[in-house]
Order: structure tokens, then sequence, then C-alpha cells
């Protein structure tokens, strides 16, 4: 006998005779339709129409899919064993098992069941895997499904200048090494929410975050040259008339120009700056080392400092500065100032913005609270104070107060204990440190350089809290 014959006889035929059971033809039917999504995946991959650009494809090719791959296979041998023992149990157990005979009706019927099963879980696992590919692909499965104590970072996400960002390209990224290395720090964010042990606020150091380079520079170029921007900032007095000032001044952005010149905010900054922190969020920074030639550094310490200098050094990038890039959140002053520019509140309702503010900054133990306590603060005050603005513009009162109320929502979360500042945005350093957490003078080398506070370094003031700035007029603005 030839071993093709032997291994028929002994190995193939017991096969496909004890296979003819429902729960083996079951599993073989699922097995072969995910080794058919599996190798589709593949070749997507490998062909690079998308598949290595979606971070939760991994998700589906290197886990789901070959659990229901080996799930398939485990049923085919447990549900042979079971038909075995019920052969057995019976005395039909034959000593010598039939031939394979394609012609026998028994063995066509399990076969054609095979096939079709096969069919059917290819399409239902094929469409079920690309729309869950596709869903957790979305912001929505993000901030709403999956990071649920993260609705703060969620609703400053919603209105943020990236809004239009999938938050996979800046926190995962592409490919089955990014995908892994976001799951296994999600396993830890896992337990926090299982056990309700995660902290509040949720902070995230950028030693936590993905590099500019793989996130922002993926679109924005951080070599071109932006030259000068015109900055017209709007704000309003607490007195009766809501007086309105602008405040207007010339950033430098600069850049790199043609001759490879470095300039302004953006192009000083390019130079591999490291830094030194003694806090998660960067705000206080005791060391700064600038580049020199020939590999040498500089070392600027702060003045306010008096221990050794210890802790993880950062080289400087984007997010240093831009660190609400993704997730605005506003002070109050500069979200009233905002929202009253654009007509609401209303600058004719009397004292609109001190109330305002007053409301807003109040405490409320959630923000459902606060929703009714603003409204009926406000109304309040007009009924009151003033009958007449209350009866003539009573419809300015209540968009006033859903303005204000929607202003508290986008940036005061109770649950979290997220209030009003509790993530600095260190661009400028009006609100936050941001800037003079190094250009604040103190910062200075062994041979007395110090950091530069000069505020033309940055910006040139060309008016500031003006009712009617003239150059406004002179470039037809106003």
């Amino acid at each position: 006998m030839s071993v093709f014959d032997n291994f028929t006889k002994r190995w193939l035929q017991p096969f496909f005779f004890l296979g003819k059971n429902s729960l083996s033809l079951i599993g073989g039917a699922i097995t072969t339709a995910a080794a058919f999504v599996i190798v589709g995946f593949w070749m997507v991959d490998v062909l690079g129409h998308g598949g290595s650009a979606n971070p939760y494809l991994g998700i589906i090719t290197f886990l789901i899919l070959p659990g229901f791959f080996i799930a398939g296979l485990i049923m085919i041998p447990i549900g042979i064993a079971i038909q075995r023992k019920k052969l057995l149990a019976v005395g039909q157990l034959p000593s010598i098992y039939p031939d394979i005979d394609f012609n026998e009706p028994m063995f066509r019927h399990a076969l054609n069941f095979v096939v079709v099963a096969t069919f059917i879980n290819f399409v239902i696992v094929g469409i079920a895997s690309y729309r869950g590919v596709a869903y957790m692909d979305t912001p929505g499965f993000c901030g709403a499904a999956c990071h649920v104590p993260m609705q703060p970072q969620w609703v400053a996400y919603q209105h943020s200048p990236h809004s239009h960002v999938d938050c996979v390209e800046c926190h995962v990224g592409s490919g089955a090494g990014n995908y892994f290395q976001a799951k296994m720090a999600g396993m830890k964010q896992l337990v926090g929410v299982t056990f309700d042990t995660y902290p509040r606020p949720i902070l995230a150091p950028l030693s936590e975050l993905r590099p500019a380079r793989a996130t922002c520079e993926a679109c924005h170029a951080p070599r071109r040259f932006v030259g000068d921007r015109l900055l017209v900032k709007t704000s309003f007095a607490d007195d009766d008339k809501n007086t309105m000032t602008k405040t207007i001044l010339v950033l430098h952005l600069g850049g790199v120009d043609s001759l490879s010149r470095l300039s302004g905010i953006h192009g000083h900054h390019l130079n591999h700056f490291e830094y030194v922190a003694t806090d998660d969020e960067d705000q206080t920074i005791i060391a700064v080392y600038e580049p020199g030639p020939n590999g040498s550094q500089t070392e600027y310490l702060s003045s306010d400092w008096k221990g050794p200098v210890k802790g993880v050094r950062r080289v400087m990038d984007c997010m240093d500065c831009h660190n609400q890039a993704a997730h605005a959140y506003q002070t109050a002053a500069d979200a009233v100032n905002e929202s009253m520019a654009i007509g609401t509140p209303s600058a004719d309702l009397p004292f609109v913005h001190k109330q305002g503010l007053q409301l807003i900054q109040a405490k409320y133990s959630s923000q459902s609270e606060a929703a009714t306590k603003i409204q009926a603060g406000l109304e309040d005050f007009y009924r009151t104070q003033y009958p007449t603005v209350w009866n003539t513009q009573h419809e300015q009162v209540e968009k006033a107060a859903q303005t204000l109320i929607t202003i508290y929502k986008q940036n005061v979360f109770p649950a979290m204990k997220v209030t009003w500042g509790t993530y600095p945005n260190n661009i400028g350093h009006n609100n936050f440190p941001g800037c003079f957490r190094c250009h604040d003078g103190n910062h200075t080398s062994k041979d007395g350089k110090t950091i530069t506070n000069d505020c033309a370094a940055c910006h040139n003031l060309l008016a500031v809290d003006e009712s009617n700035p003239k150059l406004l007029s002179e470039m037809g603005f106003q």
C-alpha cells in the first residue's frame, strides 16, 4: 500500500465520514470564510489601496478574523469527536470507513452545505469587517463610544480648527505597529474606566503623545515661510454700554525663507531646542538647551530654580506651543468677547458682558444646573434691574442666555473637574505662561546670555484697546 493510500484510509476517510455532522460542517464554513476575508485584507494591504493607512485594520486582520478562523478549526475536531462517540455508543462505528465518493448523496449534500455556508459567511464577515473598520475610523466612535470619560476632549475637538481631521490620524497613525502601541495604552484606560479609577481631569502630557513630525507635519510644512500676519482682537468692557475696543498686532510668524534663513517665531524655533520641565503639562521650564556649532549646546537655567536640573529632556516641536490645536478650550473672557463680536450676546444689553462672565464663572455641580441657573440669573437681572430692556428686548436676553449656556458647556465639565483654565493654552502669554515659560528674562547661560523677552521679537503692537483704531479705517476694515 502506497503512502497516499495509507493516509487516505487512516485519515481522510475517517475525517470525511465522521465530519458529516452539523458542528464540524459549520466550523469548516466559518474557517473557510475567515480565510478568504483574511487573504482579501492582506491583498488590500499589500497592494496599498488604503489598507495600511487604516489604523484599525489590525483589529480585524490580526485579532477578530484569526479568532474566527481558529474557532472554526476547533469546532471541526470537536464535532468529529462527538460524532465518533455517538456512533461508538450505539455500535455503528465502522471498522473500515467507506471510500470518499463524490457521487454518494450524503457526501454531496454535506459538501454543498459547506460551499453555501462558506459563501454566506464570506459575505457576512466581509461586509461586517469592512463596516467595522469604517466605523472604528470615525471620530464618533473614539469620542462617544470608546473613550467615554473624555467628554471634554470630544466636545472641544468638535469646535477646534481640526474638527475635520479624524482622531486616529493623530492619536494612532498608520500601520499595525502604531495600532498595537495605541491599544496597549488603551488597556490601561480600559481598566481605569472599568473600575472607575481614571483621573479627573484627564491630562495628556506631551511625552505620551505622538511627535509632531508624525502628526502635524503630515499636513503642515514645518519649514514653510509664512511671513507676518495681522491679528485683530476685539474686547468688551464691563460698563453698561459694553464698550468695544480693538487691539491690533502684527505677528512675526516667519519660517524659512528662499535663502534658507530662519526668521520669526516659527523659523527660530526650528533650531532643535531642548528643555526640561518640572510638571507634566510643561508649564514650568527650568532649563533650555540651544544647539551650537559642532554639536555643542548652550544651557539656559531659570534663576528661580535653585536645585539640580533633573527630568526628561524634550525636543521642542509644534505641540509645545500649539498644544490645543485639536482640543480647543477658551477662557471665559475670550469666549464671551468672541461671541459678542459676532452679535450675541448683543452689546445693546446693558452690562451683559459683566453679568455673562459672572454667571458662567460661578461654581455649579453639573452642566444641567449651570444651564438652569445661567438662564434664570440673566433673566432675573434684566427683569429686576432693567425692566424696560426686559420688555422690549426679551428675545435678545433669551438668545444671550442660550449663548452663555453653550459657552459653558463647551468649556466646563464639573463631572470631570474641568473648569476654566484647567487646560492651559501655550499660544501667547496673556492667560497662561505660554511664551514666558522660556522668554521670561530669567533663563540665563553661564556666560551671561539671556533668552530674550523682547516683545518685538514676536510681534509689534499697532493699537491697544482702541475704540476706533485709525489703522483699520485706513485699511478699509471699518
